[in-house]
């Protein structure tokens, strides 16, 4: 599997856990279908471990938004990239990005990539 697919696959687990929180067991048999290599486990696994952090670093560079405001895709793709970016020193943060708006612009509304594109390059510089 290469990193495109774990990351959305890493994506589909994250999105369903951040929707229902409170029914991780249920969305663990619910996610059985969904298969991640290691890369994937890695990302799923991280972002759940540095959720708060992450949503900490992404609320301090959002202007006129909160992080409860912001749609379940568009949360969960930002913590992905962020995650990449602040942990794992072998993906480039403009292969990242570019991952991060794709997936946004699959999964979310129109002007998705180009949110979270902009959140995004407000965090790296």
């Amino acid at each position: 599997m290469n990193r495109h697919t774990a990351r959305e696959n890493a994506f589909k687990i994250l999105f369903q856990l951040d929707m229902n929180d409170d029914q991780l067991e249920e969305i663990e048999d619910d996610t059985d279908s969904i298969q991640v290599d290691d890369y994937g486990s890695k990302l799923v696994q991280g972002v759940r471990e540095k959720r708060e952090e992450l949503d900490e670093t992404i609320s301090t560079h959002l202007e006129k938004w909160t992080i409860n405001r912001i749609a379940s895709v568009e949360k969960t793709v930002l913590r992905i990239s962020l995650y990449e970016i602040k942990y794992l020193d072998d993906v480039p943060t403009n292969v990242s990005i570019n991952e991060a708006v794709e997936l946004a612009n699959r999964y979310g509304e129109e002007k998705s990539g180009k949110f979270v594109n902009g959140v995004l390059s407000k965090i790296i510089s």
